[in-house]
């Protein structure tokens, strides 16, 4: 199974890159891009499960 990336602020900024606004949050920054949105947790390094989920809902491959 592929390795997805779990460094946060790289996960947030390649959504920022791709047009995702943050639009806040409280645990959680939540982006929004076409009417979806994709929570990321604010912790330093995200689970591999969590990362899998954002890469899926980004449509990132």
């Amino acid at each position: 199974m592929p390795k997805f990336e779990d460094n946060r602020r790289k996960i947030v900024g390649r959504l920022e890159n791709e047009g995702w606004v943050n639009i806040g949050g409280g645990e959680h920054d939540l982006f929004s891009k076409d009417g979806k949105i994709i929570a990321v947790p604010r912790h330093r390094t995200i689970s591999q499960g969590v990362a899998r989920s954002i890469f899926k809902a980004a449509g990132w491959r």
